[in-house]
């Protein structure tokens, strides 16, 4: 057995937030904010029953975990004392963690304590308790009282004070506090006041005087829990705030602490996994045991590997949705589960356009809009960006093969042909010689202006290209964009022989 108990320590600010219980009626919240400038510490621990175990049957390697709702310091720091806080009132709070945590080892429960302006030397007597599954629906465990012998009373001295009151098994003692999973995947901790100071009277009508006795405390960072802060109340039917189990999130805001409980407990898997850094589908990275990761839909990453800024960036993706146009940025295999469209794995929202439109340049040269990336390459052309507009010299000429009379080739704009004297065979034509013959392939096939095949271009060739004027395709749509128009007429003009 070990027990040790530290000096109370001195006081550095006291403060009254709420009026203290006067008459019937009144809330039971009676909270004192107090600064404390270190918070010694009482640790208790059942007599060793003996029997040279090893404590445990956890595998070599299994890390212990810390889990607690507070942000406070357990070191010494800003509390509130909750001074409406009765004998048989009990403080908890519960853990869910993953199934594969299961069975666990309880190793260390620890609270806060402190007295506001306290005029005489307090004893108080507790019970810590260890609940498999929720305090309300779960199973008590384990519950071990202070006597004064082996499990020390809580002794503060006058003034404003604070403990921080620790209980654990001996490693070395058989008799471990081991959990099971009840199905819930949770555990719960709590301390119970089994004798306060100097209650003096009925607590539902007033409440324990302040300045004789010590309470549990919560934090001063505001109640960021509220379903799983538990407190047990006496009951005093309507005079007081709900009776029995309640989360905070349960309890009228009038009977409500501000704060979470300044608890914490540190506790050993024992089938180990050996946490890892797990990519959530939200694209936010946590140390989780694999088993955990999974259970969240997360992708593990290994075991003993850390969360950087760049961990989980190549398992995400900005996950469009055509219905509403917005963005989430998740793993490709979660955004397809949602009904969403993946983007680019490794980016995220930011910056992102789900449904771009803008301008896109055809291979004519010409500029339609706006499209879709998807409609612009669907007709062969190229998309200009998101929000772009077609305008002056936004798209350039095509090159095409022209071929001169001496039988020479080059890639020219219809423009540059036309001034050359040479034959243009049209948009994003080469001057490729496939055959082998010597000449280009694109030179081969005669002049395209010559719609007749005559050998000349001339009238002829020009009241077929009028008379099919405005049709799609056919013969005397020269450029092959689709439509007879003033672009045919002027590679005809430029052929004209």
């Amino acid at each position: 057995m070990q027990t040790l108990v530290s000096a109370t320590l001195a006081s550095s600010l006291a403060i009254v937030l709420c009026t203290p219980l006067a008459a019937a009626g009144d809330s039971r919240r009676n909270e004192d904010p107090i600064g404390a400038k270190d918070t010694p510490w009482l640790l208790a621990m059942p007599s060793f029953k003996g029997g040279g175990s090893d404590g445990g049957t956890a595998g070599a390697g299994c890390p212990q975990v810390l889990s607690t709702h507070t942000n406070a310091s357990f070191e010494g720091g800003q509390y509130i004392v909750q001074a409406g806080f009765a004998e048989l009132e009990i403080a908890a709070c519960s853990y869910t963690v993953s199934p594969g945590d299961f069975p666990l080892r309880i190793d260390l429960v620890e609270m806060i304590f402190a007295t506001s302006n306290a005029t005489v030397q307090t004893t108080t007597h507790w019970t810590v308790m260890v609940w498999e599954g929720t305090p309300a629906t779960g199973t008590l465990k384990y519950a071990y009282s202070s006597n004064g012998i082996d499990l020390p009373h809580l002794v503060m001295s006058p003034g404003t004070n604070g403990t921080n009151v620790q209980f654990g098994i001996d490693p070395a003692d058989p008799e471990q506090m081991i959990l099971l999973d009840d199905g819930s995947h949770t555990f719960s901790v709590g301390y119970r006041i089994d004798e306060h100071n100097a209650q003096s009277q009925d607590p539902c009508l007033f409440a324990p005087p302040s300045s004789s006795n010590a309470f549990p405390t919560t934090d001063v960072g505001g109640l960021q829990s509220p379903s799983t802060n538990w407190l047990y109340a006496v009951n005093c039917g309507a005079l007081g705030c709900p009776a029995g189990w309640k989360t905070f999130a349960q309890i009228p805001t009038i009977c409500r602490p501000t704060g979470d409980w300044v608890m914490r407990v540190k506790w050993t898997p024992q089938n180990c996994e050996i946490p890892g850094a797990c990519c959530l589908p939200n694209g936010t990275c946590q140390v989780l045991a694999n088993s955990s990761c999974v259970a969240q839909g997360g992708t593990f990453t290994g075991e003993g590997t850390q969360c950087t800024p760049n961990t989980c960036v190549e398992n995400v993706c900005p996950c469009c949705f055509a219905a509403t146009g917005g963005c989430l940025t998740l793993s490709p295999a979660a955004c397809v589960s949602a009904g969403g469209i993946a983007g680019p794995t490794g980016l995220t929202c930011s910056g992102y356009v789900c449904f771009p439109q803008g301008a896109c340049c055809l291979p004519d040269g010409t500029c339609v809009g706006p499209l879709s990336p998807a409609a612009c390459q669907a007709q062969g052309g190229v998309f200009q960006g998101n929000a772009t507009t077609c305008s002056a010299g936004l798209c350039p000429e095509p090159l095409g093969a022209a071929c001169f009379p001496t039988g020479f080739c080059l890639q020219l704009t219809q423009d540059q042909a036309i001034a050359a004297g040479a034959t243009w065979a049209g948009p994003n034509t080469t001057c490729a010689d496939a055959n082998g013959n010597g000449t280009p392939d694109a030179c081969e096939a005669g002049n395209p202006a010559d719609l007749n095949n005559d050998g000349v271009v001339g009238s002829a060739d020009i009241s077929i290209l009028l008379g099919a004027w405005g049709a799609s395709g056919g013969v005397a749509d020269i450029n092959r964009d689709g439509t007879v128009g003033s672009a045919d007429l002027t590679i005809l003009l430029g052929s004209w022989t």
